[in-house]
């Protein structure tokens, strides 16, 4: 990172789960709060609460949209970025950032998991995808927010 913030991306369904929001949106305010940008996917769901939860704390967000106008983003969003890519962009988020949090999630999340194992990007999975034929777990765990946090923060260190 050669002394320059880390950016983790957190990834996560875009529907409704107010649950997984709450776990979201507290992973957006630490990251925040430790000086890291938020890479998202810029739509709703885990999407808007990590960057709702970033902007609270004074982050900055960012936002890689599938489609081609950047007022699809959130209203969390700092820098929108529209890739006109669809799901093809979930490679451009894995490819931003240090790290990656993974809250819960469709095929699209286990995409961007997917994306970052193959890359080496580390993966903390808080209430997301098992991967059961897979030993040992290639995903770093994760309790809670915080625990998320800081393993994320830790990996990006190591990057």
């Amino acid at each position: 990172m050669g002394g320059q913030a880390a950016y983790v991306a957190v990834v996560g369904a875009g529907t409704d789960d107010p649950e997984l929001e709450a776990l979201a949106e507290e992973v957006g305010r630490r990251l925040a709060a430790a000086g890291a940008t938020v890479v998202c996917g810029g739509l709703g769901g885990v999407m808007a609460a990590a960057s709702r939860g970033a902007r609270a704390a004074g982050g900055t967000t960012l936002g890689i949209l599938p489609g081609s106008d950047r007022r699809d983003a959130n209203p969390w969003v700092d820098v929108a970025v529209p890739t006109g890519m669809g799901e093809l962009r979930n490679a451009l988020i894995v490819r931003t950032v240090d790290a990656v949090i993974a809250i819960g999630g469709g095929y699209g999340t286990l995409s961007e998991i997917a994306f970052a194992l193959k890359t080496g990007v580390a993966v903390i999975g808080l209430r997301t995808w098992s991967l059961p034929e897979t030993r040992p777990d290639p995903l770093t765990r994760a309790r809670d927010p915080e625990e998320a946090v800081g393993r994320a923060l830790g990996a990006a260190r190591r990057r």
